[in-house]
């Protein structure tokens, strides 16, 4: 019969004896790993356009530079499978560039009325300042909607002149 002492040094012997049945093993199991990973990779949960979009509109109105633009139009659409598509449209000028572009306000019509957007008055518009096509004018968290025309001061100052005119002194 074996004693205690003499075991120890015959299983050693045993298990490390043949190499290439560990290197079978770990290959297994890197193989077995590596399918795993692939199984849950595939398998996990994409997301949806509307989230892609939420997250674009979060990421610029969180970082994104901010420039003056104009609005352009507010239009209403009906897509070919009966869904309704408001477009924002405004343009902007960012390092000398003229940018016209859209954005669907879809999603975002608890925050704004269409029918209260007017055409011609001033935003802000938030880009990104490496893709400067890459722009929003309202978000969940910001918007770059005025409220009214601004009111210049020099424009208050004429009205209480009385009589005189500014180019009269």
């Amino acid at each position: 019969m074996l004693e205690l002492g003499n075991l120890q040094p015959f299983l050693a012997m045993i298990l490390f004896s043949n190499r290439t049945t560990w290197e079978a093993a770990a290959g297994v199991t890197l193989v077995a790993g590596l399918a795993a990973g692939a199984v849950l990779y595939l398998r996990r949960k994409k997301p949806t356009e509307e989230e892609l979009e939420r997250a674009r509109r979060k990421m610029l109105s969180q970082t994104g530079r901010l420039v003056d633009g104009m609005l352009l139009d507010i239009r209403e659409l009906t897509l070919d499978d009966g869904r309704p598509l408001t477009l924002l449209e405004y343009k902007y000028r960012s390092a000398g560039v003229d940018y016209e572009c859209s954005q669907d306000v879809s999603t975002l019509l608890t925050i704004v009325d269409p029918a209260e957007v007017r055409a011609g008055y001033p935003c802000t518009v938030r880009y990104q300042p490496g893709n400067p096509q890459n722009s929003i004018v309202l978000a969940e968290s910001w918007s770059g909607l005025r409220s009214s025309l601004p009111v210049y001061p020099a424009a208050a100052k004429r009205a209480s002149l009385g009589n005189l005119t500014a180019d009269r002194g």
